[in-house]
C-alpha cells in the first residue's frame, strides 16, 4: 500500500514533526511512504523537505503559484499515478482543498489529519469555507484531539468518518542528543527552563514570563530559554526588559537540532491556552525532561500529574511559578518525572504505535472508497 502524505508548510513546527515521524514509520509496517510539499511562489520554506531527506524519504515538490493555482491539482493528480498512490493523506487546509480536488473523481482514496482548531485569520476564512465542505467528503477524517473532533461534527462530516489518533514520536533521536545548546549558551551551572515553540500570542509567552519573574526572585540560578519564532517574538523581548528579567531570558529562534535543544534543558514549561495535542510535548517526554503545561486539548491525557509531568490551569501565573519551583527545587523528581514520561509515551505515543492506528485508518478509508466488488482484489494488489 502507498500513502502520499501532502502539506504545505511554513517551517517545521508540530505538524511536520508528525508527518516526517509517521512517514518514518509506515515503510516498517508494510505501507509506501510519500512525502509531498507544496513550493509556494510567494514565500518558500524548505525545511520540511531537507529534514525528509536527511531521513531518507522520498520526497516530492508540488510547485504552487498562488492560493489556486489549477496546474498544481494537475501536479498532485501526476503524483498520485506515478506512484501508484492508493491513499492521499494531506494535513492541513492547503492540502485537503488541493488534495480533494485532485482526487476527484475516484482517483484515490482520501484521508485528512486536522491539527489544530481552524484558523481565526480573516485571510483564512474562504480556505476554512471551502475545508469545511471538502472533509464533509473525505473517507476518514483523523484529529489528536476530541476538541477538534468535535468542531468536525459541527461542520458536518460524518461520524463514523471521524477518528481520533494521537500525534507520534520518533523516539530515536532523542535517546542519546548531546545537550549542546547548554554549551552554546554558557549556561555552567544555570538551571535552564525552555519553552519549545512557535512565539504566538497562543503559546502563552507572555504568562511564562509573568511567572519567570516571580520565579527569579526566589531562585536566580535560573535562565528562561524560548526555542522558536514567531510573530510574538519582539512583544515578547520588549515584555522581558519592562520586567526587568532581559538578562535571565534567552530568544534563541528557530533550531535545527531540537534533540540537542531538549537535552539542554531541565525543565520543559508548555504555558498554551489552546491545543490540540503538541508535538513539542511529546518530545520532551521522548528527551525524558520534566514536564510543566496546562490543562488544554489532549495534554491531560499525556500528563498524569505527579506521575509524567504537572499540570496548572491555563492563564495561572502563579501555580506555573509554583510548579517551575517546584522542579527547581527537588532535581530528582524532575528526573522521575521524565523517566516515566519517556516509558509513557513510549507505550503509547511512538510513532511505531500511532503508525498501526493510521494503517488501520487507511485501510478503512480505502475499503470505503472501492466498489464492494473491487474492495478484496485492489486491496491485495495494494499490498503485493
Amino acid at each position: 500500500m502507498t500513502i502520499l502524505q501532502l502539506i504545505s508548510s511554513e517551517g517545521y513546527y508540530g505538524a511536520e514533526s508528525m508527518l516526517l515521524a509517521l512517514a518514518r514509520a509506515l515503510p516498517a509496517l508494510g505501507c509506501g511512504s510519500i512525502v509531498g510539499v507544496f513550493r509556494d511562489a510567494r514565500a518558500c520554506h524548505g525545511e520540511l523537505e531537507t529534514r525528509a531527506a536527511q531521513l531518507g524519504l522520498q520526497v516530492e515538490t508540488v510547485p504552487c503559484a498562488g492560493r489556486w493555482d489549477w496546474k498544481t491539482v494537475g501536479r498532485v493528480r501526476e503524483l498520485v499515478e506515478a506512484h501508484g498512490v492508493d491513499v492521499l493523506h494531506t494535513h492541513g487546509y492547503k492540502a485537503d482543498v488541493y488534495g480533494y480536488a485532485a482526487a476527484w473523481p475516484n482517483r484515490v482514496a482520501l484521508v485528512a489529519t486536522c491539527h489544530n482548531w481552524p484558523s481565526r485569520l480573516p485571510s483564512m476564512r474562504a480556505y476554512a469555507a471551502i475545508d469545511r465542505l471538502a472533509l464533509r467528503h473525505f473517507d476518514r477524517v483523523a484529529t489528536a484531539s476530541g476538541p477538534v473532533a468535535e468542531i468536525l461534527s459541527r461542520w458536518k462530516v460524518p461520524a463514523h468518518k471521524l477518528k481520533t489518533i494521537p500525534n507520534g514520536v520518533d523516539m530515536e533521536p532523542f535517546r542519546e542528543a548531546a545537550p549542546s545548546l547548554r554549551r552554546e549558551l554558557g549556561a555552567g551551572g544555570e538551571r535552564l527552563v525552555g519553552c519549545v515553540g512557535r512565539l504566538v500570542p497562543d503559546k502563552g509567552g507572555a504568562l511564562l514570563l509573568s511567572a519567570a519573574q516571580a520565579v527569579l526572585a526566589v531562585f536566580p540560578n535560573a535562565k528562561f530559554v524560548f526555542a522558536g519564532d514567531g510573530e510574538a517574538r519582539a512583544e515578547w523581548e520588549a515584555l522581558a526588559v519592562r520586567l526587568g528579567i532581559a538578562s535571565k531570558v534567552v530568544f534563541a529562534g528557530r533550531r535545527e537540532d531540537m534533540p540537542a535543544v531538549y537535552a539542554s534543558l531541565d525543565i520543559v514549561v508548555l504555558p498554551s491556552f489552546q491545543e490540540a495535542m503538541p508535538m513539542c510535548l511529546l518530545e520532551a517526554l521522548a528527551a525524558a525532561r520534566p514536564v510543566v503545561a496546562t490543562t488544554v486539548g489532549a495534554i491531560p491525557k499525556v500528563i498524569v500529574p505527579g506521575v509524567t509531568g504537572l499540570l496548572c490551569e491555563p492563564g495561572d501565573a502563579h501555580g506555573l511559578s509554583m510548579a517551575i519551583l517546584r522542579l527547581l527545587r527537588d532535581p530528582e523528581l524532575g528526573r522521575a518525572l521524565g523517566n516515566h514520561g519517556r516509558a509513557h509515551v513510549a507505550r503509547s505515543f511512538a510513532a511505531e504505535v500511532v503508525g498501526r492506528s493510521y494503517i488501520d485508518l487507511y485501510q478503512e478509508a480505502f475499503d470505503d472508497h472501492c466498489r464492494p466488488a473491487e474492495v478484496t482484489s485492489a486491496w491485495q494488489r495494494s499490498r503485493s
